[in-house]
């Protein structure tokens, strides 16, 4: 049977948060899914939804509640029907959705590598000694002392411009964002410098778009397949598995990474110490059908090797 589809009379709902890289996220969303059905933009409706952690930046996101606070109020309009989906930066996403609610649609993943940014254009090996380096991520934190224990390290919260802002008041010398963010927003005079994940292994996911739905919409469910990239899937596969064993966040010291070569998906994953005094790293191999599982198994070699107090920041 062949699904109704929305229409300007009836549009789709797309929630998103409201900072511009949120919003070009929804916009590429409506894009593609405007081109998979020949449907006028107008079939599409962009909802704005303030959540908790874009009210609150004058604190850690792990004194007011991790990475929940970014999708609460979305999923909670999600699930009253006043969103049909949700467009969501996957690296700011928790491992398990609320019930009634999956997350297993990705477009084509960005650049995953982390930028260094410092507005004269500068590189990381170029700061002198004890240099002001504004960050809110634990984990970029966490690797920066652990390459330059002498740099001092001050919380660094906000969308991209607010953050490019903060080095112009002088706030810090250099930050980092994702080169994902700034392609997507085509920011091509912010001077940056590409990180090499050799160098810093990025976020769990980072790059990658998530669109969430309700489970029994079918509807939805339909349209969302003709948009997913399975290649995407599969990576995210490996690298959320690997998150969800360690019990991990964005707020939790943890970088991974996995990627395709024939049929074989290799996956690189690291925790560290937040103030970067040790790092214990490791990295497998295994079908790309059983990502999931070779996720789950790198994060327990890691931990069989993690001294007895190393898990002490994990929530």
């Amino acid at each position: 049977m062949a699904i109704t589809l929305p229409s300007p009379a009836s549009p789709l709902n797309i929630g998103t948060r409201g900072s511009p890289l949120a919003l070009a996220q929804a916009h590429e969303t409506r894009e593609r899914l405007a081109k998979a059905f020949d449907l006028p933009f107008e079939a599409f409706t962009i909802v704005v939804i303030k959540t908790t952690g874009d009210k609150v930046l004058d604190r850690p996101l792990k004194e007011i509640g991790g990475k929940g606070l970014f999708t609460r109020e979305i999923e909670d309009d999600m699930l009253s029907g006043k969103i049909d989906i949700a467009v969501h930066s996957m690296k700011d996403m928790p491992v398990s959705q609320p019930d009634g609610l999956l997350l297993n649609t990705y477009l084509p993943r960005e650049d995953v590598r982390d930028a260094f940014v410092s507005l004269d254009g500068g590189r990381l090996a170029d700061l002198a000694e004890g240099a002001i380096v504004g960050t809110s991520s634990l984990r970029r934190k966490a690797q920066l002392l652990n390459y330059r224990p002498d740099l001092e390290i001050v919380e660094f919260r906000g969308n991209v411009q607010t953050r490019l802002m903060k080095l112009e008041n002088k706030v810090a010398e250099a930050t980092f964002l994702a080169m994902a963010g700034l392609n997507r927003l085509d920011m091509k005079d912010v001077p940056r410098t590409a990180i090499e994940t050799d160098e810093m292994l990025p976020a769990v996911a980072q790059g990658a778009i998530g669109i969430e739905r309700r489970a029994d919409d079918m509807r939805v469910a339909e349209m969302l397949e003709a948009i997913h990239d399975v290649e995407t899937g599969q990576r995210l596969a490996a690298e959320r598995a690997f998150l969800a064993a360690l019990d991990g966040s964005c707020e939790t010291p943890i970088g991974g990474l996995a990627e395709l070569d024939g049929g074989t998906i290799k996956l690189r994953g690291e925790i560290l110490r937040t103030d970067g005094s040790e790092v214990i790293a490791d990295r497998g191999d295994a079908p790309i059908e059983d990502g999931a599982a070779l996720g789950t198994e790198l994060a327990n070699t890691l931990r069989s090797r993690a001294p007895a107090d190393f898990f002490s920041w994990v929530a």
